[in-house]
């Protein structure tokens, strides 16, 4: 390895959460961010959603040092199905979590709740919360609102603004009727009672589309409840932004020209997993040719996107059965299918094969697609691919691929 590349590492990081050298095109949505931290009684959560890809965990974490400047305190992590089993699940990870800060703050020599001794010191330790959660008559709901209501008063005798609870991956949250289980029902609830009162205490979740809408058939109130941000493809300007700023180091051997950005952004329709991706894989070999020729010259875009195929859609794609996959070329073959689509559309397209889809079928064999995660339902009736750039990789094989220089 050469001394240049050591000295300046590939600074592209394409990955589940992974922090990008630049976070471009995302100022508004900090701005709204900032705005929600200003609240006080609180009467918006935030809903962060879009496809994958997008960088929604991303801009998650570059939310957390912003709020811990403006002296609130933050908890939370990755929903996993896990927490979704049961409300006691639920309500067991939301006191683990909040008791990473609240584990310092002391409520007296005596709690008088009987479950603290007589004149010994008392923190809000995971074991406080959870022995206060079990001594407290009543409903999983009860227990934990009881709980959060003696952290809330805590957090404001600590002098901080409030607490926000920061769920990534929060479309995994479900109720379920059959086992008679309602943990997102639950987390509305408690939140909703607990900002009614004026405790400090946000809701932050990120998510993919189907979030907000499974948050307001959980309970109707969720739609005042939250303010939803969606996170679309970066435009132009951000685009070039993310190829362009990592690479402005004066020492940083590898430069783009012109002709290459214009076909990153092309190529990446300014999806920020894409740049990362193609970006890193044409500097890992820029770097190559400088030190095996001194010089860089033109990179077939066709290994790149055989690579990202691997990687990232064809795990997806074997999901599918050969009748759903027919399903799915029709959708890709529809001028509309990087936006929207419906059903009729893609009766209408499916007519050109041998055997065509008749309504209902498709009705059924889109639930089924919903459930692999390959499409989603809006509000609106409509339906859209859950993987952004879906449609190309379908109808890909048939494309030749532009090089980069």
């Amino acid at each position: 390895m050469s001394e240049s590349r050591e000295a300046f590492a590939n600074p592209f990081r394409p990955g589940a959460g992974h922090m990008p050298p630049h976070l471009a095109g995302r100022r508004a949505e900090t701005e709204e961010f900032e705005r929600l931290l200003e609240q006080d009684p609180i009467l918006e959560n935030l809903v962060l959603t879009g496809l994958r890809g997008v960088g929604k965990t991303v801009l998650l974490e570059t939310f957390k040092p912003i709020a811990i400047r403006n002296d609130w305190l933050w908890v939370g992590t990755d929903v996993s199905e896990a927490a979704s089993l049961s409300e006691t699940a639920l309500a067991i990870r939301l006191l683990t979590d909040v008791s990473v800060v609240s584990s310092q703050m002391v409520i007296g020599q005596s709690s008088g709740t009987g479950f603290a001794s007589a004149g010994r010191q008392q923190t809000l330790s995971y074991e406080t919360l959870s022995a206060l959660f079990a001594a407290t008559p009543g409903l999983v709901e009860d227990k934990l609102k009881a709980v959060l209501e003696l952290v809330g008063q805590a957090v404001r005798a600590e002098g901080k603004r409030g607490v926000i609870f920061a769920y990534d991956e929060a479309q995994n949250l479900a109720d379920s009727t059959s086992k008679d289980e309602f943990p997102l029902s639950l987390l509305l609830d408690v939140f909703q009672s607990l900002q009614r009162k004026g405790y400090p205490f946000m809701l932050a979740l990120t998510g993919l589309p189907t979030l907000f809408p499974k948050l307001v058939e959980a309970r109707t109130f969720a739609e005042r409840m939250f303010r939803v941000v969606t996170l679309d493809r970066l435009d132009d300007a951000g685009s070039r932004d993310a190829i362009l700023k990592p690479i402005e180091a004066v020492d940083c051997p590898v430069k783009f020209s012109d002709e290459s950005v214009e076909t990153i952004c092309e190529e990446s329709s300014g999806y920020p997993y894409f740049i990362q991706f193609i970006c890193r894989e044409v500097y890992d070999v820029f770097i190559q040719q400088i030190e095996r020729e001194g010089t860089t010259s033109a990179v077939r875009l066709d290994s790149i996107t055989r690579k990202l195929d691997t990687d990232f859609f064809a795990g997806r794609w074997s999901r599918a059965t050969d009748r759903q996959r027919d399903l799915l070329w029709c959708i890709a073959s529809l001028s509309t299918s990087d936006r929207q689509f419906t059903v009729q559309e893609i009766v209408a397209e499916s007519k050109s094969l041998t055997k065509p889809f008749s309504s209902s079928h498709v009705s059924q064999m889109l639930v089924a697609l919903q459930t692999l995660g390959l499409i989603y339902k809006n509000r609106w009736g409509r339906y859209s691919f859950a993987v952004p750039l879906f449609d190309r990789f379908i109808l890909r094989q048939h494309d030749s691929a532009p090089s980069l220089a």
